[in-house]
């Protein structure tokens, strides 16, 4: 027959692997919450630096005021890059996309030379583009600057819902995390009870009493957050696969802070629940651990 040792040491190990695919689940639902937001952040500023501010020059504009308007631009704080469109560039863009040359009806070109600036995101809002326009203002050389003033409105409004939305989500998970872990680890200390018992009137310090137990939910919440970051990959590749995305905009460094915060909520929250756990263990009487 199977010793009652062997069954305590099979249950004590069952509850052990539970806890830890319990964890690895909830950590791999944080962590895709917050891959969702990092994304969020780097589409959003995507979109910012790739909405144009075309800075107009007037007709004839001579190469020396270009060249000043140029540099101006490049040194500028606020801009992410700087391409110069020439009159004769101008018109054969207009050719490609409209498909007329309105040089050979008005026997000139009427197109102007112009800057095409892409903002810095955090420039890229209308009170930045008022200030940048007047500093602009300054040059005589500078026809007017055109900018699409609803998409920046629309991209900032949509951006801040967004977000907002999406932090709501990741608060109310977040505390379903803390409450999920907090309560596995403590199933998997309550079967251990009357050995923190036995330890607590033999004379073991509380911390003493407390170490392993920590050390061991770290342990647990470490292989609950590599499952997780493996279960995070699978989740990229299949949305890859399945949808046929080569590309999801998933940065080097916003992988790396799922990845780090994956590890830390999961070493965090098994200590912290194994400390007060087995802490709620260590105030009761010895009748009262025979009474739950």
């Amino acid at each position: 027959m199977i010793s009652e040792k062997k069954i305590h040491k099979y249950k004590v190990q069952h509850i052990h692997i539970t806890s830890i695919i319990s964890m690895a689940l909830v950590l791999f639902l944080v962590g895709l919450l917050s891959l969702i937001l990092f994304m969020a952040r780097d589409i959003s500023i995507h979109v910012k630096e790739n909405i144009n501010l075309s800075v107009i020059l007037d007709d004839n504009t001579n190469d020396t005021v270009v060249a000043k308007i140029k540099n101006y631009l490049e040194t500028s704080t606020y801009t992410k890059s700087v391409v110069y469109i020439s009159k004769e560039d101008a018109l054969k863009d207009h050719i490609a996309t409209l498909g007329e040359d309105p040089k050979a009806f008005l026997g000139y070109n009427p197109l102007l030379a112009s800057f095409e600036v892409k903002l810095k995101a955090e420039y890229a809002n209308n009170d930045s583009v008022k200030i940048i326009e007047s500093k602009l203002s300054t040059f005589e050389d500078i026809n007017r600057i055109a900018y699409l003033k609803d998409m920046v409105n629309l991209v900032n409004e949509n951006v801040r819902k967004i977000s907002i939305v999406l932090l709501g989500i990741a608060i109310v998970l977040l505390i379903i995390s803390l409450v999920l872990i907090n309560n596995t680890v403590r199933v998997a200390v309550y079967s251990n009870r009357f050995l923190i018992n036995t330890m607590k009137l033999v004379g073991a310090t509380p911390w003493f009493i407390r170490k392993p137990y920590i050390y061991r939910g770290m342990l647990n919440g470490i292989i609950a957050a590599i499952i997780s970051i493996f279960l995070l990959a699978g989740t990229i590749y299949y949305i890859q696969f399945e949808f046929g995305i080569k590309e999801l905009m998933i940065t080097p460094l916003t992988a790396l802070f799922v990845i780090l915060i994956v590890i830390f909520l999961g070493l965090s929250l098994t200590a912290i629940s194994s400390y007060f756990a087995v802490g709620r263990f260590l105030k009761m009487k010895t009748d009262q651990i025979y009474s739950i």
